[in-house]
């Protein structure tokens, strides 16, 4: 049953996936977004973006808890080139909500990490910033006391106290990192953190109000 279930999942994520990019290739169009349905669309384009990761994070962790193990595979990678996959991925995204991306990375920053774990980590960052943004998120990383820090920030409201208190603990209450949903996109974003481990130290992930707009903040620490 079990297996049968992730085969579901794994069937309907692939599905979401071309919803997704086809709603990309239509929103792309400069006739497209002079439509009145640009917003609705780009509404469709949001939420499939969310089912599609939300997807991605269940069978993960599903992969992570049976058989075979959830792949890590930590290499040096620049972190700048990180950032600029992560920007690409949601250029359309963000064109379509109206939302402005700044990027900020040193591009002779270095780093050992899994590429492909901390990208898809930073994209649902952004996908969940975009849902509260005003005008602006940021995507930044620097070196920070020994450690590698990459922030998501957004202009919007912040996140509620209730959110706060539990942070970095989303099985506590289940509630989402931006959101007030099952808490699976934090948790998964976790699980990613804790993979890194170097002498002796662990990854994590922390939310915070403030940084450079005022509003929530998601960090990712890596050693």
């Amino acid at each position: 049953m079990v297996m049968f279930l992730a085969a579901g999942a794994h069937d309907v994520k692939n599905t979401m996936s071309v919803i997704a990019g086809t709603l990309e290739g239509l929103l792309a169009d400069p006739a497209v977004q002079q439509r009145e349905e640009f917003p609705r669309m780009a509404h469709m384009l949001r939420q499939a973006r969310r089912v599609n990761d939300t997807l991605i994070q269940m069978l993960g962790l599903y992969r992570e808890i049976g058989t075979p193990a959830y792949p890590f595979h930590p290499a040096p990678q620049r972190a700048s080139d990180t950032v600029a996959q992560v920007a690409e991925a949601a250029r359309i995204l963000l064109a379509s909500n109206r939302i402005a991306l700044d990027t900020r990375a040193d591009p002779a920053l270095a780093w050992r990490y899994d590429d492909d774990l901390v990208v898809g980590v930073l994209g649902q960052a952004i996908s969940n910033a975009v849902e509260f943004a005003r005008e602006r998120i940021a995507l930044g990383v620097a070196e920070a006391d020994g450690w590698l820090e990459l922030r998501v920030e957004d202009d919007g409201p912040g996140f509620p106290a209730a959110v706060l208190a539990v942070n970095g603990r989303p099985a506590e209450q289940g509630i989402d990192f931006h959101t007030n949903s099952t808490g699976l996109g934090l948790y998964f974003a976790g699980e990613v953190a804790r993979m890194h481990k170097r002498q002796g130290r662990t990854g994590s992930v922390r939310i915070e109000n403030g940084g450079a707009y005022g509003g929530g903040c998601f960090v990712l620490r890596l050693p």
